[in-house]
């Protein structure tokens, strides 16, 4: 009860003229990047960060929220109308959603996509009010140690399941680590600073997430995009039949149950349950010989899973303080540029922060199916922006929002070595979001390390506490080992059984 009350006192601040407008701002630059193949809501929000340092808390993250939403749903304009994806969640749409628009029925792909959106993220956001306080309840039972096998599980989750290659994600994990530890310790040493003053204060996660997101992807693409716009097939006004709702519905609520717990797990993301609910709909569906030519079930579920898992990474965000999604990660970011510390507290410290962010995610959804339905048209001609102009313009503001942070012409070389090291990240394929979560959470491990060493007077066995911890470094163990497990255990295993 008392959840629901502060949820209401939520909405009493979310519905203010000037907090509705920055919901609206959100929710349509989130579109737009949605929108834009290349330029996802982590970008967005990373260029965004220095510009929100004087607005109030409530009014960032209110525009946050709507950006988040907002991008989880414009890739699917992309995919449907020029079958290339804005965000990587949206590949699956593109599948069937393509081949509609190329059938004449781009309305009802892009209508059943936001639809769909709306009724997973709202669906999403109520089971985020039920399960973020038990989780929270939860998180302050926990230690020093349980704390630092939680991370530990953050980064070896977003390393050994993300990407081609677990080298590769180690490495990644590796690079952020580093930038982490840069400036001066708990104990007053400094760390990699090579003799600069500009290092001893560390690198500011904001200049990190620019450049590693805006720099190194605006060099990226453009380095291999095509200086035309592509060919942008044409949409009149979204609309779905009867035969569409019937069709579509399931799919929807479906899509949700997928989503929604694959967000709140760490590494889990949006791109396992999208396909997961594809592969559903398709083993489910009254109409198997669409499939592949154009079925309108297999853009109702993905999209509905991809909007749910939005709502799932801020359970551990907010709960426990774990990213599990490079925005939740920048938004983590955010929250501590402010000065305020994602967990168990922060429901205790920051209530009304809290309570009003989750309430403007209601509202953010409303406000995107509102503005999608009538405005898809408009969001199209966005596909035709001249390719230079997009990136040249990207360059100039993450240069102005780096340079904004400390106001040192430092951290613009910075900045540009970073987006190089992003470039050639991209260039090798090593994953992103390990070095983000290395760069903010590898202090926070080290905090909660040296506190549960300390604790056991440098004992290696203060670093293991209760249950949870013992549960934690199991999981650990088996993700590590899995490989091994698959090739000596399984693998033996299913070749008797094939033999008898």
């Amino acid at each position: 009860m008392d959840n629901f009350a502060n949820l209401l006192d939520g909405f009493a601040n979310v519905l203010t003229p000037m907090n509705l407008l920055f919901a609206l701002i959100g929710v349509t630059i989130g579109t737009a990047v949605g929108v834009l193949p290349g330029i996802g809501p982590a970008m967005t929000v990373a260029l965004l960060l220095p510009v929100t340092y004087g607005m109030e808390p409530a009014q960032a993250f209110i525009m946050f929220a709507g950006i988040f939403y907002g991008g989880m749903y414009g890739g699917s304009t992309t995919s449907i109308l020029l079958n290339t994806p804005g965000e990587s969640s949206s590949v699956v749409t593109a599948i069937e959603g393509n081949k509609m628009a190329k059938a004449g029925r781009a309305a009802q792909a892009l209508a059943t996509a936001a639809i769909g959106s709306f009724v997973a993220g709202t669906i999403a956001t109520v089971l985020l009010v039920v399960v973020t306080p038990p989780v929270v309840q939860f998180a302050i039972s926990l230690g020093a140690p349980d704390y630092f096998a939680l991370m530990l599980l953050a980064f070896v989750s977003v390393t050994a399941v993300l990407g081609a290659s677990r080298v590769r994600g180690f490495a990644s994990l590796l690079l952020g680590l580093v930038i982490g530890v840069i400036g001066i310790d708990q104990s007053g040493q400094q760390r990699l600073t090579f003799g600069l003053p500009q290092l001893a204060d560390g690198i500011d996660v904001v200049v990190v997430a620019v450049g590693i997101f805006a720099v190194g992807e605006a060099l990226w693409i453009a380095a291999h995009l095509r200086r035309k716009s592509g060919e942008v097939i044409p949409v009149g006004q979204p609309w779905m039949g009867k035969q569409d709702w019937k069709r579509s519905w399931k799919p929807w609520l479906r899509g949700t149950a997928f989503g929604f717990p694959f967000g709140a797990v760490p590494a889990g993301g949006a791109e396992i349950p999208t396909f997961l609910s594809y592969v559903t709909e398709k083993k489910l569906t009254k109409h198997p010989e669409e499939f592949g030519r154009g079925a309108i079930e297999g853009v109702a579920g993905p999209e509905a899973a991809n909007n749910a898992s939005a709502a799932g990474t801020l359970v551990p965000m907010l709960a426990i303080g774990l990213p599990t999604n490079a925005t939740a990660a920048v938004m983590l970011a955010a929250f501590e540029g402010y000065g305020i510390q994602p967990g168990p507290l922060l429901f205790t410290r920051e209530s009304s922060l809290v309570w009003t962010l989750i309430a403007s995610l209601f509202v953010g959804n409303l406000l995107l199916l509102v503005l999608n339905l009538p405005l898809a048209p408009a969001w199209a001609r966005l596909l035709r922006i001249p390719r230079p102009y997009l990136y040249a313009g990207i360059l100039f503001f993450a240069s102005m929002g780096a340079y904004a942070v400390n106001a040192q012409p430092f951290d613009l070389f910075l900045l540009l070595a970073l987006g190089l090291l992003g470039f050639g990240m991209r260039r090798f394929g090593l994953p992103i979001l390990p070095l983000i979560v290395g760069t903010i959470l590898g202090p926070r491990a080290e905090l909660q390390g040296r506190r549960a060493l300390q604790l056991s007077g440098g004992e290696l066995h203060g670093l293991i506490g209760g249950w949870v911890s013992w549960l934690i470094y199991a999981t650990v163990a088996v993700v590590l080992l899995w490989p091994l497990i698959g090739r000596f255990v399984v693998r033996p295993l299913r070749g008797r059984s094939v033999t008898a």
